[in-house]
């Protein structure tokens, strides 16, 4: 496993750099980087503590900076060091300039104001929190979209990744012999999507929940054939009522809200192409 320093260095919250870092890492085998995260960096003080840091431990320098007196200090600092350093945005930003014809504002965390989207991610968070499990059922017509799915499943996550992009989600949980609540079969505004998982790996996450608990496993929830049958109960419950279904036994909490998101967008331009793509989506 080869390890290096990386340095990630950011004037706002630091989600993109992070993000961007991440990504990217990812694409390497044996390799494992030590993390240096600085964020909110927007004074020359800030940017001295950075610098110090990288003088210690030497390494890979990815900044998002816009003040340009930061920039060039850091920049210079980099190649005095002889340490790489890279202005992920810069490709982007200049990009799109010459692409629209305007300069950009250079201003720190203009992606974090407290503007009508902001407020509007909010406002999704706080539907997800009180729509989650299976709660507050009566005005399930206000969500843009509906999780169903059999225990662990990842709904909550999922749900909660959503809100964060502006989406009202709710889920209800679907357990053999209960009934789904009424409000389920009224609503026509929000797009409905069954969650499933392969039962062997079900299991094994529900096994390993158990015992974080301090639970014995004498019980339906991990027996073998019950958990087959609640799976294959549920898909034919999607079945019948012609929901999307997403099998999320390998996919990740964003993979599975990324097919969530792209389903919804088809659904909502309404086009002829759009309504066939999302039928055959369906089981």
């Amino acid at each position: 496993m080869k390890q290096f320093h990386l340095h990630l260095v950011s004037d706002a919250t630091g989600e993109t750099i992070n993000s961007v870092a991440r990504a990217c890492v990812a694409q390497f085998d044996q390799v494992q980087p030590i993390e240096h995260f600085w964020n909110l960096v927007r004074t020359t003080r800030q940017l001295e503590m950075v610098i110090e840091g990288i003088k210690d431990n030497p390494g890979l320098v990815m900044f998002t900076l816009v003040d340009e007196k930061l920039r060039r200090r850091l920049q210079e600092t980099c190649r005095e060091l002889q340490v790489p350093c890279i202005p992920v945005l810069d490709p982007l930003i200049n990009a799109l300039a010459a692409y629209l014809g305007l300069e950009s504002q250079s201003q720190p965390g203009r992606q974090h104001m407290l503007d009508a989207e902001y407020f509007g991610r909010m406002d999704a968070m706080d539907f997800a929190l009180a729509h989650d499990d299976g709660q507050s059922t009566w005005d399930l017509h206000e969500a843009d979209v509906i999780l169903m799915g059999v225990s662990r499943t990842s709904k909550t996550p999922t749900c909660i990744y959503l809100a964060n992009r502006g989406i009202k989600a709710a889920n209800v949980p679907f357990v053999p012999g209960c009934p789904l609540p009424p409000e389920l079969s009224q609503v026509t505004r929000p797009l409905i999507v069954g969650l499933t998982k392969d039962p062997d790996r079900l299991i094994q996450i529900r096994r390993n929940r158990l015992r974080l608990l301090n639970q014995g496993e004498d019980t339906d929830y991990v027996d073998p054939e019950v958990v087959r049958q609640e799976v294959a109960e549920a898909r034919r419950l999607y079945s019948r009522h012609g929901w999307a279904v997403i099998d999320v036994s390998r996919r990740s909490i964003e993979e599975t809200a990324a097919e969530i998101m792209m389903l919804l967008a088809r659904r909502q331009t309404g086009s002829p192409a759009a309504r066939a793509a999302l039928e055959s989506e369906k089981p």
